[in-house]
């Protein structure tokens, strides 16, 4: 008898420029991306297209601007290009179509399959995050998201022509960026209206409930004598 799962893709966005800047700080480490096959209509890229931006075995000491001076550094764009149909741009091949096409594809390609996720969060908004998560998979974290706005991107003084030049390196995950916020921000005042009415219509359904239960602990007849309510009230008494 065959098994079947049900299985929900979900994500979390980050800020573009702080999301660069903590890819750069890892990359300075000695991270790599080596055993990655960027796996794309069936086959890997080669050299060619997808060529390294260091010699050696892996780009440690790298300064930001040498980071951001390699044209074909993968940290560029990468939330989109994660989120990206890459077979509809010819996968890693760049001459497949002109730059211009290839982007606008890749981009909204990004928002369709973002927009369709089961759930996506967003870093910056920790406990927000959280409330649809748990509201969308009917489940309780045991404690609270906690928002840590010190990271080591933070801790990166850059100055404003370095922001702006990330920010232009990026500026595919800066439009994908403004669009999840704003999804997310909808979804979450969405969820937020819905959880409210099911709140008051509850509340609304245990005050029904409760005058019937009291309806039902004192009937009222029409020409009862006070004799007989008095009655009925001690014998109340007894029973509780």
């Amino acid at each position: 008898k065959p098994y079947f799962e049900n299985f929900y893709y979900i994500t979390m966005l980050r800020d573009p420029v702080s999301r660069y800047l903590s890819e750069w700080k890892h990359v300075q480490r000695g991270a790599t991306w080596k055993t990655s096959l960027h796996m794309c209509d069936g086959r890997s890229p080669t050299p060619d297209e997808l060529p390294t931006c260091y010699p050696g075995d892996d780009w440690s000491g790298v300064s930001l601007r040498e980071f951001m001076d390699c044209s074909y550094n993968l940290a560029n764009n990468r939330q989109v290009r994660m989120l990206a149909d890459l077979s509809l741009v010819g996968c890693y091949n760049l001459t497949f179509m002109n730059e211009s096409e290839r982007n606008t594809i890749l981009l909204q390609s990004a928002k369709n399959n973002l927009k369709n996720m089961a759930f996506f969060g967003l870093t910056e908004f920790q406990r927000k995050t959280q409330f649809l998560f748990e509201r969308t998979f009917n489940l309780k974290f045991i404690s609270p998201f906690t928002q840590f706005n010190i990271t080591r991107a933070s801790n990166v003084e850059i100055n404003e022509g370095a922001r702006q030049h990330i920010e232009e390196l990026n500026f595919l995950d800066m439009q994908l960026y403004e669009y999840a916020k704003d999804l997310f921000q909808q979804r979450y005042h969405h969820t937020k209206q819905l959880e409210h009415q099911r709140d008051r219509q509850k509340r609304r359904e245990e005050r029904r409930l409760q005058r019937e239960h009291r309806d039902h602990q004192w009937p009222k007849e029409d020409g009862a004598a006070e004799g007989t309510v008095t009655e009925d009230y001690n014998s109340q008494v007894v029973r509780w």
